[in-house]
């Protein structure tokens, strides 16, 4: 599911969050996952018919609201489904000195290998600052690790990773 570049499908926004990635942030809620994991947090997302549709700049003027924001997180369901609109917003949101963190169930080794025939795939990596990736697995569930409901998922550092050309972990979280 794609939206276009004006407008995002939202679930919803949460305007100051302190668990949804490092210092005080903006969170956006896309609607639509393909993921389906058991027992995820926000299934209300899942449904790709669900929430309505929200125009970038609409979400650019409420981020410019909040002076003391260190950054946007996108998350969901899959941002990536929504891969123009979300690295539209991207762009504004670093035309404001912020960062991005981006919530997926994807992993990034798969978000790569799709990257390499859709563009826009590619555009939201580099947009994201930290990129929490992999599915909510139950089994691997522990509510102590920061930002994440499961060990499987991790917390990648996409600037060291870009410089690196491998995977670089975000140790201060893990």
């Amino acid at each position: 599911m794609s939206k276009g570049v004006n407008t995002i499908r939202l679930a919803g926004i949460v305007r100051e969050s302190i668990v949804d990635g490092p210092g005080f942030r903006f969170a956006v809620f896309c609607q639509g996952c393909p993921h389906n994991c058991p027992e995820c947090h926000n299934q209300a997302t899942h449904d790709f018919n669900g929430g309505k549709d929200v125009a970038v700049e609409r979400l650019l003027e409420e981020i410019e609201k909040n002076p003391l924001l260190a950054g946007v997180t996108f998350t969901g369901g899959e941002p990536f489904c929504q891969p123009e609109g979300f690295h539209s917003l991207a762009k504004g949101v670093k035309e404001r000195g912020l960062d991005i963190v981006t919530f997926t169930g994807y992993t990034y080794e798969h978000l790569m290998k799709i990257a390499e025939e859709k563009e826009s795939i590619a555009l939201l990596l580099d947009d994201t600052d930290l990129l929490i990736d992999g599915p909510y697995i139950k089994a691997e569930k522990d509510l102590t690790l920061p930002f994440r409901g499961s060990r499987n998922q991790r917390l990648i550092d996409m600037n060291a990773t870009r410089k690196e050309g491998k995977v670089v972990l975000a140790e201060q979280y893990n």
